[in-house]
């Protein structure tokens, strides 16, 4: 059986109302050599059938059912055992991917060996061109001090296969384990930012990030950056970490004036209570934060941007000088 280059990966749970054109939209795209790896979590709707009726069209789909349900994030770590490329790819079962996608992602990831994974996001990147080959350090840069970038969710996202699994996989820690990822992969591993208008991330009443609960899932998350700026392991100097926490805790307490307005109640005093932070903390963070646009982005020794060269599908290795 011949090896694909990418294992598209795509979990499912009760999404028969949008899975066929999340399939449609790998089955068209322009880069062919993949399998569709289609991981059913238990779904108690057709999602199941669907899915089969695709795998009986296409040899390059397969299609699995869960004995138990294993949740969302320990679904995408089994989906991603089971894959047999190169790169895994993972698309969710309710968005589409646009028909350039994995030839856009797949030849950038390959022209940047230093980096273990690629990340796109539903806008575009600010301070310069992509793709952007970030070290750890400047992914903790643009995260900390610029317009962020830990929160993409797995749809955006491309590994080499080995990289995953020196990883560890997802963590499983709740529907914001991808945020959690990131913080993680970012310390040790390079990764390439790449173009926006990849695939369509889909917005529905059915996400549980759209709900209040969704929000307080989301609460202990602070608390998880500030361990990592405390961690040895951190790739900021000791100064740079002292203003990421002024910048964390500014933002912070946007969050909480805000749960404030909207009469919030509840919401504001658990975030503030997740957050672990004492009185003197706040005396000593909540400052006016410091961010700039082009934290994070990769120049020139001249300080100019670096200029990507022209990227063909296939084109290997081609290095960013």
């Amino acid at each position: 059986m011949t090896t694909p280059i990418v294992s598209v990966l795509m979990t499912a749970y009760n999404r028969a109302s949008f899975i066929a054109p999340a399939i449609e939209s790998v089955l068209a795209q322009t880069f062919a050599d993949f399998e569709l790896v289609i991981v059913d979590d238990c779904s108690t709707d057709d999602t199941p059938d669907i899915a089969r009726r695709y795998a009986r069209l296409d040899s390059r789909v397969r299609v699995l059912i869960n004995e138990r349900n294993l949740g969302d994030y320990g679904n995408r770590n089994h989906a991603a055992a089971l894959g047999r490329g190169q790169f895994l790819k993972f698309h969710d079962s309710d968005d589409m991917m646009y028909p350039h996608c994995l030839e856009v992602m797949v030849s950038m990831l390959r022209a940047e060996p230093m980096a273990g994974f690629g990340l796109s996001s539903g806008h575009a990147w600010p301070g310069g061109p992509c793709p952007m080959l970030l070290t750890p350090r400047m992914a903790y840069e643009r995260e900390f001090f610029g317009g962020g970038l830990f929160m993409c969710g797995p749809g955006g996202a491309i590994f080499r296969t080995e990289a995953f699994s020196s990883l560890g996989g997802f963590p499983l820690l709740g529907p914001h384990s991808d945020v959690l990822m990131w913080l993680h992969a970012c310390k040790t591993t390079s990764c390439v930012l790449m173009p926006a208008d990849l695939f369509w991330y889909r917005v529905h009443s059915g996400q549980h990030l759209q709900t209040e609960a969704g929000q307080r899932d989301a609460l202990p998350l602070f608390h998880a950056f500030w361990e990592a700026l405390d961690a040895a392991d951190c790739p900021l100097t000791a100064d740079e970490r002292e203003q990421a926490k002024r910048n964390a805790t500014y933002k912070l307490a946007g969050k909480v004036l805000q749960d404030l307005r909207r009469r919030r109640w509840s919401l504001a005093v658990e975030r503030i209570r997740a957050s672990s932070m004492r009185l003197k903390d706040w005396l000593r963070y909540l400052r006016p934060p410091r961010r700039n646009q082009f934290a994070g982005t990769p120049l020139r020794a001249d300080g100019e941007f670096v200029t990507p060269p022209r990227l063909t599908p296939g084109a290997g290795a081609h290095k960013a000088q």
